[in-house]
């Protein structure tokens, strides 16, 4: 089944930058980075990839180096297409149809801003199905949009049609994801959304995550991910326990500062984002740092 590629670590790849532009030599070390540290697929483009920052014609760039990069080692994910608008959206996956050639899916977040009722937000990825050439991964991001879908819309969306394959379930509501998981259909996957809960959402029926974190620890994370899938919960909790203090300090300063703060200190990339986003203040840096270090150290 197509579902099955995205089971495991996700990693919702940064976007780099230099100087205010993309920096597509980090770019490269950033995804021999996550796939050599083990990750399953990588999703280009969504949140913590900045795309409501780039220009059209930066996030068509982007995608075919990432692309190109991968070159066909690892399913990938478009992560561009969320809209406030459904007609934007449709015009949205239209416009990128070129370059969706050689992705996997596309993952789309419900609309923001706008707080559409659940028969809205049905219906507005019904719409998308009926255009999209590929299949979908529904994302769930109260935080960001506004409002939530609920398991009850969720589970209509996977009986509605099989284009539908996952859901990155990232309302931090664990009993939202149990209820999905419960009664979902057999080949539909939910997915975190929220690295700090990837374990308990695994334990209680889970598939995976699309992750933060991994794109700085991919090898410790993914690593976690593939324990607790195998069903060795020591070796899960450990890690899980190991990487506890990070997660929080990730978010301080907003997503994905945090984590480009970690990458700076590996070396991978700067720490830039685009306004207005700005990078992490020292303090959180110095804290980071510490956390990391500690994780390093655990690891050799």
């Amino acid at each position: 089944m197509k579902q099955q590629q995205f089971s495991g670590t996700g990693v919702a790849l940064v976007t780099p930058y230099q100087n205010g532009k993309v920096d597509f030599e980090a770019l490269e070390r950033i995804i021999e980075h996550v796939i050599t540290g083990g990750v399953d697929f990588i999703v280009s483009l969504g949140s913590t990839g900045e795309a409501i920052m780039l220009t059209t014609a930066e996030c068509k760039a982007v995608f075919q180096f990432t692309l190109e990069k991968v070159n066909g080692r690892l399913p990938l994910v478009a992560g561009l297409f969320g809209a406030n608008s459904t007609l934007h959206l449709l015009e949205r996956v239209r416009n990128y149809a070129a370059e969706l050639e050689g992705f996997s899916a596309i993952m789309s977040s419900s609309p923001s801003y706008v707080k559409p009722t659940q028969e809205g937000i049905y219906q507005h990825y019904m719409a998308l199905e009926a255009i999209s050439p590929l299949p979908i991964i529904i994302y769930n991001v109260p935080g960001r949009t506004a409002s939530n879908v609920t398991a009850d819309t969720t589970l209509r969306l996977a009986r509605a049609s099989r284009k539908f394959i996952a859901v990155k379930e990232a309302s931090g509501q664990i009993d939202q994801a149990v209820s999905i998981i419960k009664h979902k259909p057999d080949d539909f996957l939910v997915l975190s959304g929220d690295d700090s809960l990837t374990l308990p959402i695994i334990a209680c029926g889970g598939k995976g995550v699309i992750s933060v974190i991994a794109n700085a620890l991919p090898e410790q994370f993914s690593g976690m991910v593939r324990a607790a899938l195998n069903g060795d919960y020591d070796t899960a909790r450990r890690i899980h326990l190991d990487l506890h203090d990070i997660h929080p300090l990730l978010y301080v300063d907003g997503n994905p500062a945090g984590v480009k703060a970690v990458m700076k200190m590996m070396g991978l990339c700067s720490g830039e984002v685009r306004l207005p986003l700005v990078p992490v203040q020292e303090s959180t840096y110095d804290k980071l740092k510490v956390e990391v270090e500690k994780v390093l150290v655990a690891v050799n």
